[in-house]
Order: C-alpha cells, then structure tokens, then sequence
C-alpha cells in the first residue's frame, strides 16, 4: 500500500508544482497590467522591480493555490482514469476514497499551511507590497521633453523646443517660463537659440545650458499691481551668448516611504492584531452611541422631576389664566403630564407665541438633526473599518478552506471525466474558478455594503462549492456516469414515457 501511495503522491505533486507556477505567472501579469501606468517611465532599478514583483507573488499565493489544486487534482486523477489505472486499482478492491486518502492528507496539510502563510507570511508581504507601490506611484516621471508641447514635469517650470536632435543632446528654439514668482504668472521668461541637457549624478538637478537667447524679467511689486501703476513697474532684458543653469529635480528620484504609514490597514494584521482592534473599534463605536443618547435627550422633552418642577413653576406665574384649567394641569403633572394637556395649554396662548414656540421648536429639531448626523458620520467611518476588519479575519479561514474544496471537486471530477493533459481539465478548472471568484466578489460586496454580514459574505463561496464537492465525491465514488449522455437520454425517455402512460390512463377515464 505504500507503493500505490507513493505513486499517487508523485502522480499528483508534479501537475501541482507545474500549475501552481502557471497560476502565478498569470496572476502576476495580472498585477503588472494593473499597475503598468505607475511603473513605466520612473527610471526604476531593477532590484526595486524585482522586489515589487516578489511581493507581488506572494500577495496572490492565496488565489494561485486553489486554482492550482483543482486543476492539478483535474489532471493527476484524469490522467489515471484515462490510462485505466483507476479501473485497475478497482478491480483490484481499492476503493476511490482509499486511493484518495493520501492526497487528502497532503491537502489538509497544505490548507494548513495555506493559513499560516495567510496569518503570518501574507500581512509582511502587503505591508512591503503597498509601502513599496506608494513610493514607486510618488516618483515622478523621467525628464522626457516633446517636441512642439510644453513639459511641466519640473517644479515652477515649464520648457517647451520646436526641434531636437537625434543623433546628440542638443535642443533648438527653446522657450523657458519660470513660474518661482507666484505673484506674477509668467513674468519670467527665457528664450535660446538652442540647448543642451545634462543631469547630475545623484539626479538631484538639471543642468540646462543655453547659447544666444534673451530672458525677459518683470519684477512685479505686490503693491504695484493695478492698471494704473502697471508704468511704474520695472523690467528687465538680459542677452547672453552662454548661460548655465542648474534647475533642482524634486522627486525625480525614488525614495522609499515609511512603512509604518501602512500598518493600520486591516490587510497589514494578523488574527491577533485583528481581533485585538476588532475589539477596540466596536467599544469606540459604543462609546459614539453612547455619547449620541444625551444629546439626544438634551433637545427633547423628558418627563423627569426637574421637568414638571419648570411646568408647574410656569403654570403658578399666571401662563394660564383659567384656574379650572390650571388645577387640571396640576393633577396632570402627577399623572407623568400626557400630550393632550401639552395641547391645552399650547391653545390658551396667543398668536405670536405659538409662532415663536413653534420656531423655536422647529430650530431645536434641526440643531438636534445635525448634531445627530454629525455623530453617525463618526459612527459610519468606525463601522467601515469594523467590517473590513471583519472581511479580513475571514478571508483567512475562506481562502485556506477554497484549497480542501476545490481537491473534492477536482479529483472526482477527473475520475470521472476521465481526461488528463492541460485540454478538458483547464477548461472545466477555469469554469468552476470564475463560478468561485464571481460568488466571493459578490459576497465581498455586499458585506463591504453592510447588506450582508461580514461571516456570511466571505464564507458564501464556500457554502455553495462544498456541497458539490460532495456530490460529485459520492458519484465518483459509487461510479455514477453523470457526464454520460446515454444515461441522460435513457432517463428523460423513462420520464417521458412515464408522462406519456398517465395522460393516456386520464383520456381513458374521461371516456
């Protein structure tokens, strides 16, 4: 039996490590076309590339692992069953659960470590992953000047040539504008013959050289800016043969950003750290909701003894004139003050008063509305990060889980299909991959959303694979042909036949 587990084993291990690959490679240029505008044209080192893309890998080892675990068992069994060998091994009174007790092992074990890697590996790697791509995105674009186009890529300037040259450095008919006066737009401005372009060493600065041009120089006075004193404004006309500037390149160069800018991100924790500050939101979010009831409670009326102590006191200072009306007042103070008595005393008043108590009234309806929105605004951006928190803690369990499924869809199905090579088995993993990815995006969504909980959205896709997973475990295993088409035509003929018997039995009686 060790042999026939050992052979399983290498039957399966080399299809796993040559998809697993193959499911990176994908998903890594997946990553590249998504963040190619930010990366082409920084002038980036090719270790700083080459630490993006190892982040990058592992940041979708989550996603490869299960694609690669369905399409490796897809082929492994496929390839057995279209070789005979699971007909043999059959034959021979090993069952299909005995021949997969090996690989289902081996699976539990990478689901092991498919969540090890999820709760301690993956947080480092977005955390290096983001912090990285946030500094690559802040670099600005290499000094690439057009023809005919102003370039505003530098700081306070902007340069624009007619004509470059395309055998050297040179620049024809160069027009400068130094925009370092912000009172005055355009009141520098240099115009050459022709240039010439270098860059210091560290790529700190440019340095522009110039031959015959003319700068033309309006020293605008912040107080000397009207039309009336534009006269009295001074100018200034330099022409040179040769002149040399050194123009500073802020940002040009790659600088990384502290990673601890990137921690709080609820993709950057752990279990621990996510529970931890799973726990600390939810009391902050009481402690909103608490702070909301007596703000709440402040701007209406409530029935307490300080309450009736001000009605009475304002019933004795003669507000009702009528001493019937104010006895009942009175007696209905001890009976917690019902509205009708509020409305009777509201009556008694004049005009002018009722419009002042009703503006007053609807005045503190509208303080207490926005002092009540402002408090849920508080109150949503704590829920926001709750959920996500929440989404994260489980996408650790969800994504270690998809690996265990997909093994009880992939390996059934092989031996049932009984197909191996990259042809059928990649045609059937990529279906049930996008059926998988578009019920976890939309579970994503609506817990993102709070439609859903977070527990409900993140484990949907699992909740809909697994009982297919034991489905076509129990069919493979009891050697049900559901993908033959014989079978299906001998039961929708055996169910027609049967319709066709009870509508003639029913003619018989009417008749």
């Amino acid at each position: 039996m060790k042999r026939l587990h050992i052979f399983i084993l290498k039957s399966y291990l080399s299809p796993l490590i040559m998809t697993f690959f193959i499911s990176l490679f994908i998903l890594v240029m997946q990553f590249l076309w998504r963040y190619v505008d930010d990366l082409v044209g920084k002038g980036l080192e090719v270790n700083v590339l080459a630490e993006l893309m190892f982040y990058a890998s592992l940041q979708v080892v989550p996603m490869a692992l299960p694609l690669a675990i369905l399409l490796a068992s897809l082929m492994s069994f496929g390839n057995l069953g279209e070789n005979y060998e699971l007909t043999a091994l059959k034959s021979a009174g090993i069952s299909l659960p005995r021949i997969m007790a090996p690989l289902i092992i081996f699976t539990v074990i990478v689901c092991i470590g498919a969540f090890k890697f999820s709760n301690n590996i993956l947080p480092v790697a977005n955390l290096k992953l983001y912090s990285l791509l946030y500094s690559v995105r802040q670099a600005s674009p290499e000094f690439d000047i057009k023809e005919k186009i102003f370039y505003d890529g530098l700081t306070n300037f902007s340069i624009k040539i007619e004509k470059k040259s395309k055998t050297n450095d040179m620049l024809y008919d160069i027009m400068i504008y130094d925009h370092r006066n912000k009172l005055a737009k355009n009141s520098n401005v240099t115009i050459a013959d022709s240039g010439k372009l270098d860059f210091s060493d560290d790529k700190k600065f440019l340095k522009l050289t110039l031959w015959d041009g003319i700068t033309y120089d309006e020293n605008a006075d912040r107080q000397k800016r009207n039309i009336r004193k534009r006269d009295k404004q001074q100018f200034r006309v330099d022409h040179f043969k040769k002149q040399v500037a050194l123009i500073p390149m802020q940002g040009m160069d790659f600088s990384r950003y502290d990673e601890g800018l990137f921690k709080g991100h609820n993709r950057m924790k752990n279990l621990a750290q996510l529970g931890h500050d799973s726990d600390s939101l939810q009391q902050q979010r009481d402690k909103q909701i608490e702070k909301l009831k007596p703000r709440i409670q402040s701007n209406y009326f409530v029935q307490n003894k300080a309450t009736k102590r001000k009605i009475k006191q304002k019933i004795d200072k003669n507000a009702v004139a009528d001493s019937t009306l104010k006895q009942q007042l009175n007696q209905s103070l001890i009976e917690n003050f019902p509205i009708a008595n509020i409305d009777s005393v509201f009556e008694t008043l004049d005009a002018q008063k009722k419009v002042m108590i009703l503006e007053n009234a609807v005045r503190r309806a509208r303080d207490t509305k926005a002092q009540i929105d402002e408090q849920l605004i508080k109150i949503d951006k704590v829920d926001y990060h709750l959920v996500r928190h929440k989404i994260e803690w489980h996408r650790k369990f969800t994504l270690s889980f998809a690996c265990f499924i997909f093994f009880f869809i992939g390996a059934p199905l092989g031996a049932i299909i009984r197909k191996g090579g990259l042809g059928m088995p990649v045609v059937i993993s990529v279906l049930f991959f996008i059926v998988y990815y578009i019920i976890d995006t939309f579970g994503l969504k609506a817990s993102k959303e709070e439609v859903w909980p977070p527990y409900m959205g993140m484990w949907l896709s699992s909740v809909v694979l697994f009982p297919i997973g034991v489905f076509l475990t129990y069919k493979a295993a009891t050697d049900s042909a559901i993908l033959n088409s014989d079978a299906y035509i001998i039961f929708f003929q055996k169910l027609f036949g049967r319709l066709k018997k009870k509508k003639k039995k029913k003619h018989l009686r009417n008749i």
